[in-house]
């Protein structure tokens, strides 16, 4: 993670002194993804059912169970968006300087940085970009659970800018670079990109149906990839 990172520090420094230069800060972040998937030996294969149309907001959410997940994310789409993510990963040496000033950060444990995060949330929309959030809130630690519950908070911001919410699948992740110290194996990962869930027209009283179907779009494609890895393997 890190050598890349000091090869393009500069040119990452400059693009993150004002929030104007974030979209060029996302395309070197991109860069910088594919080269540590590449250096990992992982490979990946996107089967996608609708686009992202350059220019224009979503709501991203996908499954989170593993570190890998931000690299896959930012290689999947050149729309610039900006992380919902936890606060501990700005103590990571070199990464964090960059992650604490591009991303949105949160403590899970503060009612009031909960708060923050919408409103900055609801300034970066404002300026045209997206925003990426793992609605789980984290990773499980049972890595036993295939997808844990959502939380509103994507939800609660895609319906108050009727922006598109787009869902996101990653089938191997954790098989592939999960937080159990010692696992892992460089090889294949899947990525399925839904079609995207229209909010025009709807109001608060729609945000636990919104909620529950896309949940259930990524957990049934969760239960396909499991069960088309279970056929290959037998």
């Amino acid at each position: 993670m890190t050598f890349p990172i000091l090869i393009m520090f500069p040119f990452l420094v400059l693009s993150i002194l004002k929030e104007s230069g974030y979209p060029y800060f996302f395309k070197m972040a991109r860069i910088w993804a594919k080269i540590i998937l590449f250096g990992m030996g992982f490979r990946y294969k996107i089967d996608k059912s609708q686009e992202m149309e350059l220019g224009k907001s979503y709501m991203i959410v996908a499954n989170h169970t593993s570190m890998a997940d931000i690299m896959l994310m930012l290689v999947l789409t050149k729309n610039p968006f900006v992380f919902v993510g936890k606060k501990e990963l700005s103590k990571v040496p070199i990464f964090g300087f960059f992650y604490k000033r591009t991303c949105i950060l949160v403590d899970r444990g503060s009612s009031k940085s909960r708060m923050e995060v919408f409103d900055r949330a609801q300034k970066r929309i404002n300026q045209g970009l997206s925003i990426c959030i793992f609605p789980e809130g984290g990773v499980p630690d049972d890595e036993a659970i295939l997808l844990d519950t959502f939380k509103d908070g994507a939800f609660r911001l895609a319906l108050e800018h009727e922006i598109p919410i787009a869902p996101i699948t990653f089938a191997d992740n954790k098989k592939r670079f999960s937080y159990t110290f010692l696992s892992g194996s460089p090889g294949l990962m899947r990525v399925k990109m839904h079609n995207h869930v229209s909010t025009v027209g709807k109001t608060a009283v729609d945000r636990k149906n919104i909620r529950d179907e896309v949940r259930d779009i990524i957990h049934t494609q969760l239960v396909a990839f499991a069960k088309k890895s279970s056929k290959n393997y037998s």
